[in-house]
């Protein structure tokens, strides 16, 4: 029967089965020569003398490393408007890392309730005319179109400290509150030490237990990986008058002129030339 590995500690094995319910489980040791597996994968399960067993971890569509799990949705950038300051450079490389992992981006803004300034009105509504959804959301208010944000999804969530996380969850699901404290810890600081992989039901889905890409860690992106998981990129990919364009200093380069029409934000172009030069600076330095 197939089965979603739901949490891992050490060789106990908690899963889902196709009929909705809830095993524990071991892993067969053969299992293990294949791959390491991660909270959200599927497997191939066998109930052997009233045990299930994991005898196989089935192909997986994506997966990541912090936290290590597979088979993500979808990945919620929480991002405040105050106390954190907004900050769209964080959300970029946030975003350049999710799509890059084959993962499907979601801004979610919170605090909205103390007040814009002008300026970080103008980026999120730059976010709000891109590719990316964007959700606003204000202090004891739910908006309409987060009531189905977690359903049937495996989620990660990533951002500022200090955002609202945590609360975000709660909001969603208000039977989760009794775990607000454990899943703040393991959302939160980097405090969260304890040497297993969960997914935590929430709201009809699964979030994943640990940040995500907490490391902005851009060591394993080239820079061809880097421009094609810009979405905003992406209408003009090909249509430079060089097939090598790394959209920086090249002249014909379509991604260029959309910046200059304002078909692409010019923080977005910024922000990547910033992260394009972390890349090549790496390049130069191991080459």
């Amino acid at each position: 029967m197939k089965a979603r590995i739901l949490k891992i500690v050490s060789k106990d094995y908690r899963l889902e089965l196709e009929d909705g319910s809830i095993v524990d489980g071991m892993l067969q040791g053969k299992v293990r020569l294949q791959m390491t597996p991660a909270a959200g994968d599927f497997a191939e399960t066998v109930n052997t003398d009233g045990r299930w067993m994991v005898k196989k971890i089935l192909p997986r569509r994506n997966h990541l490393i912090r936290p290590f799990v597979a088979n993500v949705d979808q990945a919620l950038i929480v991002m405040s408007v105050h106390d954190p300051e907004f900050s769209d450079v964080l959300i970029d490389r946030l975003c350049f890392l999710i799509v890059h992992a084959g993962i499907e981006p979601v801004l979610i803004v919170t605090k909205c309730d103390l007040g814009l300034d002008p300026e970080t009105e103008k980026r999120i509504r730059e976010y709000e005319n891109g590719p990316v959804r964007v959700i606003r959301t204000a202090r004891d208010t739910l908006d309409e179109s987060l009531k189905d944000l977690l359903s049937g999804k495996i989620s990660v969530l990533t951002g500022q400290s200090g955002a609202g996380k945590s609360t975000l969850l709660n909001k969603l699901d208000p039977s989760f509150c009794l775990k607000t404290q454990e899943i703040s810890k393991a959302l939160g600081r980097g405090k969260h030490t304890t040497r297993h992989n969960e997914l935590h039901p929430v709201a009809g889905g699964y979030v994943a237990d640990t940040p995500g890409f907490s490391s902005l860690d851009f060591s394993r992106m080239s820079v061809e990986d880097l421009y094609s998981s810009v979405l905003e990129f992406r209408p003009y990919l090909g249509k430079c008058r060089f097939n090598d364009c790394i959209h920086e200093n090249e002249p014909g380069c379509a991604v260029k002129e959309a910046v200059e029409q304002g078909l692409i934000p010019e923080t977005r172009y910024r922000n990547y030339l910033a992260v394009l030069k972390m890349i090549k600076s790496r390049k130069e330095k191991y080459s």
